[in-house]
């Protein structure tokens, strides 16, 4: 049922995130960045679930439409420190409401009671 239902969430999100121009993993990293601005690009990997190797291009082009910055840490200047710009909090915040109503449509005909109910729940056992 999981499974399913994750299907039919990722089939609401694809269009929204075409309509922005951006992929799954740019998505995932707008929403990281935006719950906690400044991130190593191996942290930022690693909440995510991706590879860092193959993140990088992912925020090549993020910083190249000038959605993130990646500025080098003054105590490392190897490690890179990320956060959203101005116009990558726009365009998260723009996602993120198309999402929500998204989600909100699915979980519609599910009464109210058991929406809060099924919500607490995906919040206790998803991980952070």
């Amino acid at each position: 049922m999981v499974f399913r239902l994750g299907r039919r969430l990722l089939a609401m999100e694809q269009p929204i995130l075409a309509r922005h121009g951006l992929s799954m993993w740019a998505y995932a990293v707008l929403s990281a960045l935006s719950e906690s601005p400044m991130r190593t690009q191996a942290a930022l990997a690693a909440s995510i679930g991706a590879d860092k190797t193959r993140l990088i291009p992912v925020l090549d082009e993020l910083q190249q439409r000038g959605l993130i910055e990646r500025e080098p840490d003054p105590a490392d200047r190897r490690v890179r420190l990320l956060g959203l710009t101005a116009d990558g909090q726009r365009v998260h915040r723009a996602i993120q409401t198309e999402v929500r109503a998204g989600e909100n449509e699915i979980l519609a005909e599910v009464p109210a009671e058991d929406r809060d109910a099924f919500l607490r729940t995906l919040m206790t056992i998803s991980p952070r």
